[in-house]
């Protein structure tokens, strides 16, 4: 669906976090499956952790911190 070239998508980059998107957007795979969220705002991984991989199941969040301390 070609969109207007005046109107920007606006794609946030979150630290530490997934890609925010305004939606309803299409996401095409590495496999060329192509995948559709309608909700108005959505969360794209980018640490490729998620489950339900391409959108953002906060896996990011739950990995571990390597500080070489061993107390």
């Amino acid at each position: 669906m070609p969109r207007e070239a005046e109107t920007p998508v606006r794609v946030t980059i979150t630290p530490d976090g997934p890609l925010l998107l305004p939606g309803p957007v299409e996401v095409t795979c590495p496999d060329g499956t192509v995948v559709t969220s309608r909700r108005f705002t959505v969360a794209l991984c980018v640490c490729r952790r998620s489950r339900a991989y391409p959108w953002c199941d906060t896996s990011h969040r739950r990995r571990t911190r390597s500080t070489g301390d061993d107390r």
